[in-house]
């Protein structure tokens, strides 16, 4: 009888154990799902906060730092100047000068481009053919008047011969008109419905310097539309237009007879 009773004090142990084991690995599993969704809790609170707090950050960034300290109006005076007189938007070119130098007048490429607007040698020789120019030598693209009137000059020409599309000057001023000309062409980006997607994958460094001017440009156009400088030049007239549009025809002649590749180099012009 002793025996048996034992027996059975030992089965009750058993399985009370049995049960105190199975109980402890739910407590556990438990305790890791709460460790668990606490950790992720935590991870996305955090998360947010920084988001929130970098989104803090630059909203008083940008109530307490002047828009001058990236947007500045250096050689206004020149660039005031020759917008007036290649009827040139000078949001355009206060665009192009602080994305292609950053308004540092002996910037140069790694490709040759020098001053402020990073013209090319091949780019001078053109402007300086068209506006039958005294200038000296392409050294003078360091000098900042000169770079300007040149850089403007050509800004115009292009806006002229895009009808005034910001997206295409822009795109032919850093891979060349050969290149967008060629992709208007075959269909490949489209002059009225233009989206920047379009430009080919290997040329996603143009797709840049498009996105990169038009966000110069929404900041300029701010900065001196405040000022009454936003539109401070003239429309050429429709006699004008003709005329610039029979000068770039001409002057294709005149390159693709000069140059065998003009119609798919990547020069600027």
């Amino acid at each position: 009888m002793a025996a048996k009773l034992t027996k059975s004090a030992s089965a009750k142990k058993r399985s009370k154990k049995k049960k105190s084991s199975a109980g402890d690995w739910i407590a556990v599993t438990l305790g890791i799902a709460v460790a668990i969704a606490v950790l992720l809790l935590t991870i996305f609170l955090l998360k947010r906060g920084v988001r929130d707090g970098l989104e803090e950050v630059k909203q008083k960034t940008e109530e307490y730092v002047p828009q001058g300290f990236t947007y500045p109006t250096d050689y206004e005076e020149y660039v005031i100047k020759y917008c007036k007189e290649y009827h040139t938007d000078p949001v355009l070119v206060f665009s192009v000068i602080n994305t292609e130098s950053s308004f540092h007048p002996d910037a140069t490429s790694d490709v040759g481009a020098r001053g402020l607007m990073q013209l090319m040698e091949d780019a001078y020789d053109w402007v300086k053919f068209r506006l039958d120019d005294d200038s000296e030598s392409f050294d003078d693209m360091y000098d900042p008047e000169t770079n300007i009137k040149y850089g403007t000059y050509y800004l115009s020409f292009l806006m002229e011969r895009y009808d005034n599309s910001i997206d295409l000057a822009a795109a032919a001023y850093h891979c060349g008109m050969g290149q967008v000309d060629s992709w208007l062409e075959d269909g490949t980006i489209s002059a009225e419905k233009f989206d920047v997607k379009d430009i080919p994958a290997e040329n996603d460094q143009t797709s840049h310097y498009v996105n990169k001017i038009n966000d110069a440009y929404s900041a300029y156009k701010k900065i001196l539309s405040e000022r009454g400088l936003d539109s401070i030049f003239e429309e050429p007239s429709s006699a004008e237009k003709t005329e610039s549009k029979e000068e770039s025809e001409s002057y294709d002649d005149y390159y693709a007879e000069t140059f065998d590749d003009y119609g798919d180099t990547e020069y600027i012009y």
